[in-house]
């Protein structure tokens, strides 16, 4: 068997280089599908026109790529031990934490976003199509000199399924306020091999209403977004 010396990782490390946590870009895709129907609509809109949706993504501090698992059932059409067959995919929900502005305007624009699934004026439940987005999770390379996004994949149909408590406290004068998201998505695709979680291409999901086209995200990043990257 044959060992690896510390010359020989070393090496590695230097041609590949490592990946690391805290470099990433997240993108949020609201619904563009506004009715115009009610108040919500209108909070919508103004997030994104002035600027909320984005820098929103831009303050996501913490978030983590999307697993996936494959449904089985137990094939017992055989003689010996049993196998497991696979019978689907399911896939649990994305956690991500926000730094709150003084006006709280990450939490309102997602209390919004929730609004137009369920009005808390109306208790009316919206269309589906009306109220899912899509959200592009980013890793960038670690390198001073390049913003390369090295893997990415996107949150098909998502949502935000729960906006959890905020604590309050005298005893936390010295920190921020955050706000952590859960998002409920029906699938996701991989932006860097150009397939979906189940390996089909990368198809066009402009027709969802969401207006974001396919294969890169490279030209998302900005001035910001580098002083935030360190």
């Amino acid at each position: 068997m044959a060992y690896a010396n510390q010359n020989e990782v070393a090496a590695i490390l230097a041609q590949d280089g490592i990946s690391r946590p805290n470099r990433y870009e997240v993108a949020l895709y609201p619904p563009r599908r506004l009715t115009g129907g009610n108040r919500f609509d209108g909070m919508m809109e103004q997030a994104l026109g002035d600027g909320t949706v984005r820098m929103t993504g831009l303050k996501c501090e913490s978030i983590s790529f999307p697993g996936q698992s494959l449904n089985t059932k137990e094939d017992t059409n055989i003689y010996g031990p049993i196998r497991k067959i696979v019978s689907g995919v399911s896939y649990g929900d994305v956690s991500a934490t926000f730094q709150c502005d003084s006006r709280m305007r990450e939490k309102l624009y997602f209390e919004a976003w929730q609004s137009l699934a369920y009005n808390p004026d109306t208790f009316a439940v919206g269309y589906y199509r009306n109220y899912v987005g899509s959200i592009d999770i980013s890793a960038i390379a670690d390198t001073k000199d390049s913003f390369e996004e090295t893997y990415g994949v996107r949150l098909i149909e998502a949502f935000p399924v729960s906006i959890i408590e905020q604590g309050l406290s005298y005893q936390n004068g010295g920190t921020y306020l955050t706000l952590t998201v859960n998002f409920a998505y029906r699938h996701w695709k991989n932006l860097t091999t150009g397939l979906d979680s189940s390996g089909s291409p990368l198809e066009s999901i402009s027709d969802s209403g969401i207006g974001v086209d396919g294969a890169t995200l490279s030209h998302r990043l900005n001035a910001a977004q580098r002083r935030l990257l360190g």
